[in-house]
């Protein structure tokens, strides 16, 4: 708009006139220096005027004389722009209060402040001049530049009045005529405007500064083309930019209202804005001449500038960006557009329409703020007599699977009733429970898996559950309903069909295998061998499992048939094969082939687990046959290179006992105080004590052997057999499954004897049923003392415990040793990837992040991890080089998880990969990925609000404000539960809104209070 002072100052004329009082008679012949001083008055000498005044009144005594020279000296001061000017025309009024220049010099000042343009201080005097002592002549003037100085400081309703005084003067009814239309065209009165121009127009000095006003009130008053012609005309002949870009507007505008889009195109494109800021309406007028023109990405990049558009104007655009989105092959965007639009209320039916299209595109592409049934069953809701309604409900029940919200889903699906919501609900509970599954959550699946059976509404939806539960018992412990559920599935009709079925004889003969049914595990590992022969790994594990039931069933040759067969294989524990098989020679009496292939087996296998077991097992061997000095050495290398195993006090026990049965008493005495000292209250020292007692008995040196004995805690001679006894009683409780009653005489045993033979079994016996009980604080000390005793058999499982029992309170920091010692002394190797792979996440949430890649990566060297290990393991590696700044290293690592990982860590590694398109520019690539995450993994809502935030920043690089704009405002709205989301969404939001104001009118930016330096 034009600035419209601009123009009005352009129309101030009339030279300034002194309004002159009559003189006295006595000064206008006879006194030269006063004549003196008036001339140099008139001649704007006023300096020297006013010193000549001030003489004159200095030296006279005449009061008429000291009056008007008192009057002239203020004047002057007052067109010197003196200090205390104003004062002194006070003073001249006050101090000659009957002067005839009185109302003389209040006019003489406001004139003279009006002809310097300070309108301001003009009616300071203006507003003291008495009107009714004003001649005829003198009240035009007056009254105009009154009128014309109130005009100027904006106090437009006053200075109506005095303009319409000399309405008909000759000299200002012109100026004044111009001056009211003005107001009246300000003021929207554009009837009085038109009226006051027609009477001026006939003058050549308006004509130019009124072409634009009648132009615009043509354009208000509905008369388009009027307001073409008239803006037209005077196009060409404006020399003012922003004239020129009002004038554009108004053509623009007045065809755009014709509907005469073509035309209106170049004059709207011309448009400037306001102070170079365009309008909400600015923005749609444009884009909807584009979208006329089926232009629709020109049109999009006018309209996606409207944001916080709350009125008709903006559910119109919304509406038609959205349809601009769906003509260019932008559904995602398409789909906020029109849920925009089909929240407001101005137009029922564009309101309608809108909800419509967003509730089939939510269908088709997924919906990342609410469930697509959600949104569906709203429309329906909301508009129950619509003729869509029909085919919107088959969408509704399609939805339910097609969502892959399952968890939310579910909720809607409950208490439904009809055929087609039974089969949806039966089949959504069933992809929930793998689901869940696969975030290792195995009850809650079971759950599932469960309701899923209790809607056998599809079949192989039915067969599948029940594999599914059966898979769930199995992780959870439970083998005999595993295997019920497993046998359950192998009943179906064409089985075949199915992928569970593929490893379905593996699993059973898992099940009978962890139940020690050892002759059907055999049936069942024999089965799936003679099937599948292309899973190396599988089938090199069923050859181990088959060589296992035969050995633990005392069938060592097949056992050694089966381990051979996996030895051929080279495959994952190749070692164990070797070592198990070197063991059975020595059940079949071929003690020779087992050395053999015991040294072979420590020969091949410098680096296998089971060095140690296979020491022990030479050295007893050695023993067997007869060969003490191998055996001694043999136990020597077991105790020198694996001084953590647990074989190391067994095998100094075993050489005292050769040292004992060669009769080389003191040798033998000195291991058997070895093992006493070194593992005290453990079963080898036990033994090593009754032992070493026969020896001094044999050698008749008892005395010295109840001193020795009395320095050891755990040995109380005198109540050695009380001790027995009393444990024997617990344990005989224990072996009956008499859980209270071995609790209550564990706890008696204990008080009795805290350092008994048995104290280690007893506590933990004590730690088992009370973790069994759900009692798993009490449980936490019987454990540790087990540990805190030399290695025992029951150290392994006492630290896999206790570190459970720390792992599930989240208790870092007390878990983290026992973890440490886990991974050095454990036997099992399951315990080995269970000690490393908690390793690494206890170091990650100690914020010990290069700790926490060292074991990461530990665990990814082991080849018969799982992908859900392996995926745990690389994310960590993920999230820690992220937490340290190494993205690079943190890219690598995500695409890894990608590969495999499901669920929440797929969710995770989506959102890295949209991160990283991001960081590298790649916006439209990101977005895809975000689409995709938002699709599938919806229900992993922390990722899926993190990358909404995103997708708001993607969709702002690549210039579309409104998308942006939007999603970060839903992202508020919606995910409330997560804060650290909606500060950042907030933030972004601040900061496009900050910047997006600079250039749009409409956009009111409040400050956040905690982001006051934002941009």
């Amino acid at each position: 708009m034009i600035h419209k002072n601009s123009l009005l100052g352009l129309f101030v004329f009339g030279a300034f006139a002194l309004s002159w009082g009559q003189q006295t008679k006595i000064y206008t012949h006879d006194s030269a220096p006063y004549l003196k001083a008036l001339s140099l008055y008139k001649a704007e000498q006023y300096l020297a005027s006013q010193a000549l005044f001030q003489k004159i009144k200095n030296n006279s005594e005449d009061e008429l004389i000291d009056a008007d020279c008192t009057y002239y000296i203020a004047n002057c001061a007052v067109r010197l722009n003196q200090s205390g000017a104003d004062e002194l025309i006070t003073s001249f009024v006050e101090e000659y209060p009957t002067s005839t220049k009185k109302n003389a010099a209040f006019n003489d000042v406001a004139d003279y402040y009006y002809g310097n343009s300070k309108y301001a201080h003009a009616l300071k005097w203006y507003d003291q001049v008495d009107e009714s002592n004003l001649t005829q002549k003198e009240k035009e003037p007056f009254y105009f530049k009154k009128g014309y100085a109130l005009f100027h400081t904006n106090q437009k309703k006053a200075s109506k009045k005095y303009f319409n005084l000399v309405e008909d003067s000759k000299v200002y009814g012109s100026q004044a005529k111009y001056y009211l239309g003005y107001i009246a065209y300000e003021g929207d009165d554009y009837q009085e405007a038109n009226t006051l121009f027609d009477q001026v127009k006939d003058q050549e000095k308006y004509q130019e500064k009124m072409a634009y006003f009648q132009a615009d009130m043509n354009f208000k008053l509905g008369k388009f083309q009027q307001a073409i012609d008239l803006a037209s005309q005077r196009l060409p002949l404006a020399s003012d930019a922003e004239e020129r870009s009002q004038l554009n507007k108004i053509v623009g505008e007045s065809y755009f209202n014709l509907k005469e889009y073509n035309k209106a195109l170049p004059y709207l494109k011309e448009y400037k804005g306001k102070k170079g800021k365009w309008t909400n309406t600015d923005h749609y007028q444009l884009g909807y001449v584009y979208y006329q023109r089926h232009e629709y990405e020109a049109a999009i990049s006018e309209f996606n500038k409207i944001i916080d558009g709350k009125n008709s104007v903006a559910q119109n655009a919304y509406y038609h960006l959205a349809e601009c989105y769906v003509k260019t092959g932008k559904k995602q965007q398409a789909l906020n557009a029109f849920k925009n639009a089909s929240e407001m209320d101005f137009s029922v039916e564009m309101k309608q329409d809108a909800w419509l299209n967003y509730a089939k595109l939510s269908y088709e592409i997924g919906n990342p703020y609410q469930p697509v049934p959600e949104v569906l069953a709203s429309y329906m809701k909301a508009y129950p007599n619509d003729l869509n309604n029909e085919e919107l409900e088959n969408l509704l029940i399609d939805s339910y699977i097609t969502s892959k919200n399952y968890k939310e889903a579910l909720v809607l699906l409950e208490g439904k009733g009809g055929y087609n919501y039974k089969v949806a609900y039966q089949k959504v509970a069933f992809y929930r429970g793998v689901e869940l599954f696969n975030e290792g959550m195995f009850n809650e699946a079971k759950n599932h898996f469960d309701k899923s059976l209790k809607e056998p509404r599809t079949k192989n939806i039915t067969a599948r559950s029940q594999f599914w539960k059966a898979e769930c018992d199995y992780l959870l412990d439970n083998y005999q309903e595993a295997l019920i559920g497993f046998k359950q599935f192998q009943q179906k009709d064409s089985l075949t069909k199915y992928a569970e079925a593929k490893n379905l004889d593996y699993q059973i003969a898992y099940a009978y295998f962890k139940q020690k049914e050892y002759a059907q595990a055999v049936d069942g590992f024999k089965n799936h061998i003679e099937k599948s022969k292309d899973d190396i790994q599988r089938l090199n594990d069923s050859y181990l499992r088959l060589g296992d039931s035969y050995f633990v069933t005392t069938d060592y040759w097949k056992a050694m048939e089966a381990y051979n067969e996996a030895k051929k294989l080279n495959n994952i524990d190749a070692d164990y094969a070797h070592f198990q098989k070197a063991i059975s020679y020595g059940f079949v009496g071929k003690n020779q082939e087992k050395i053999n292939d015991l040294k072979l087996f420590l020969n091949d296998f410098a680096n296998s687990q089971y060095r140690d077991d296979a020491l022990f097992e030479l050295g007893n061997t050695y023993v067997i046959v007869n060969e003490s000095e191998k055996a001694l050495k043999t136990y020597d290398d077991l105790v020198y290179k694996h001084p953590n195993s647990s074989y190391v006090s067994r095998g100094m026990l075993k050489q005292g006992l050769v040292h004992y049965n060669n009769d080389s008493n003191e040798q033998a005495l000195n291991k058997f105080k070895q093992v006493a000292v070194n593992y005290p209250g453990s079963a080898e020292a036990n033994q090593a004590v009754a032992t070493a007692r026969l020896i001094y008995v044999d050698l008749n040196r008892v005395d010295e052997y109840a001193t020795w004995v009395k320095t050891l805690d755990f040995v109380e001679v005198s109540d050695a057999d009380l001790d027995n006894t009393t444990y024997e009683a617990a344990e005989k409780q224990f072996l009956q499954q008499k859980t209270d009653q071995a609790i209550a005489s564990f706890r008696s045993y204990l008080q009795s004897f805290p350092n008994g033979l048995h104290a280690t079994q007893a506590h933990f016996y004590l730690g088992q049923m009370l973790y069994k009980k759900d009692d798993k604080e009490k449980a936490i000390p019987h454990y540790k003392f087990v540990i805190d005793q030399s290695r025992n058999e029951f150290t392994e499982q006492a630290l896999v415990r206790l570190s459970q029992l720390y792992l599930e309170n989240n208790n870092w920091q007390e878990v983290k040793p026992v973890l440490v010692r886990l991974e050095a002394e454990a036997d099992f190797p399951q315990n080995v990837v269970f000690a490393q792979s908690n390793l690494m996440r206890v170091n990650y949430e100690l914020a010990q992040y290069d700790q926490a890649v060292v074991y990461a990566e530990k665990v990814l060297k082991n080849p018969k991890n799982s992908d859900a290990i392996i995926s745990d393991s690389q994310v960590i590696i993920a999230r820690s080089a992220i937490k340290v700044g190494d993205e690079n290293k943190a890219k690598i690592a995500y695409e890894e998880v990608q590969k495999i990982a499901k669920g929440s860590l797929a969710a995770e590694a989506l959102y890295y990969e949209a991160y990283f398109e991001n960081k590298d520019s790649n916006y439209e690539e990101s977005n895809k990925t975000i689409q995709e995450l938002t699709k599938n993994y919806s229900g992993y809502k922390y990722y899926a609000a993190k990358s909404l935030v995103l997708m708001a920043k993607n969709f702002y690089e690549l210039e579309d404000s409104y998308q942006a704009t939007y999603i970060l405002e839903r992202v508020i709205e919606n995910f409330t539960q997560y804060e650290d989301v909606v500060e950042e969404a907030q933030i972004e939001l601040q900061r496009i809104k900050q910047l997006e104001a600079k250039r749009n009118s409409s956009i009111n930016v409040e400050p956040l209070e905690d982001n006051k330096n934002q941009e």
